[in-house]
C-alpha cells in the first residue's frame, strides 16, 4: 500500500490530509472519508486502509485545520467540551468548499479515478457527505452515512432539503440506540427521501448497536457484528455506483 501525509490547498488553508491507495492496478475510483467529531486519528487510518485495499484511491482530511492539524480527544468531560467546541466552529458551507477543493485535488492525482467518486461519513460528517450528494450531483456518485447526526432537522441548511438534486446512490446505517440520532429524526429522514420520485437510497437499522458501533476503538460501543455489516454495505455501496 501507499500512503501519504499532505496538504490540500483550500479556499481557507492548508488542510492536513491521509492519503492511501494500493501500489499497483490504478487509477484508482476515489472515496472521500470524512471524519468524525473526535478527529483524524490512527483509527481512522486504518478504516482508510481498509477502505484502500479493496482498489480505491481514499482521501481522510482534517476538516478541524482552520483550528488545527492534530486534534487529540480526551474522553473526559473537559475533553467532550473541546470536542463539540471544535464541531461547532464547522458548517456545512464551510465542509463544501471543503470538499471542492478535494475534488480540485483528485483531478490532479495520476493514481486517482476521479471520474469515479464516493463519499462517506461517520457521526457529525452523516450531513456533510449527504449535503455534499446534493452539492455535488454529478460528482458523488454513491455517499453513506453512519450514524449520522443532523440529516433532518428543522434548520435551514438541513441537508435533507437538497436531496432531490442527488443523483447518486445514498445509504444510512443507524444505530438502534443513539441518543445524537434519535428515532423521530431517521423516521422523517426516510418520510422525506421516499418522497423524492427515482431516489436510490436505503435506510438500514443496526439492532443491538450504539452511536460510534463501527470504531474499533470506542470500549464497550464497538460491536463487531454491526461494524462488519457496515463493511459489507460500504463495498457493496462503492462496487455498485464506482467500480
Amino acid at each position: 500500500m501507499i500512503e501519504h501525509d499532505l496538504d490540500i490547498r483550500t479556499a481557507d488553508g492548508a488542510m492536513n490530509a491521509f492519503i492511501t491507495h494500493p501500489e499497483e492496478g490504478g487509477p484508482f475510483p476515489v472515496v472521500l472519508f470524512y471524519m468524525d467529531a473526535p478527529g483524524k486519528r490512527e483509527e481512522l487510518h486504518d478504516m482508510a486502509r481498509r477502505i484502500a485495499t479493496v482498489g480505491y484511491y481514499v482521501v481522510l482530511p482534517n476538516l478541524y485545520y482552520r483550528k488545527t492539524r492534530e486534534f487529540v480527544m480526551v474522553r473526559d468531560e473537559e475533553g467532550f467540551k473541546r470536542m463539540f467546541e471544535m464541531m461547532q466552529q464547522l458548517s456545512t458551507d464551510l465542509v463544501m468548499r471543503d470538499t471542492q477543493a478535494m475534488l480540485d485535488f483528485v483531478d490532479g492525482r495520476n493514481e486517482a479515478k476521479a471520474s469515479a467518486l464516493g463519499i462517506v461519513g461517520y457521526c457529525m460528517s452523516g450531513p456533510f457527505v449527504f449535503a455534499a450528494a446534493g452539492r455535488f450531483p454529478e460528482r458523488v456518485k454513491c455517499a453513506a452515512s453512519f450514524y449520522g447526526v443532523r440529516l433532518a432537522t428543522d434548520d435551514k441548511d438541513s441537508p435533507h432539503h437538497g436531496a432531490d438534486k442527488v443523483r447518486g446512490e445514498l445509504y444510512f446505517g443507524c444505530a438502534e440506540t443513539d441518543k445524537y440520532a434519535p428515532k423521530e429524526m431517521i423516521d422523517k429522514l426516510e418520510a422525506h427521501l421516499k418522497s423524492i420520485p427515482n431516489l436510490r437510497h436505503r435506510v438500514e437499522w443496526y439492532q443491538g448497536a450504539e452511536h460510534g458501533f463501527a470504531f474499533p476503538q470506542r470500549e464497550g460501543i464497538f460491536h463487531k457484528p454491526s461494524a462488519e455489516r457496515h463493511w459489507e454495505r460500504l463495498f457493496a455501496l462503492l462496487k455498485r455506483n464506482i467500480g
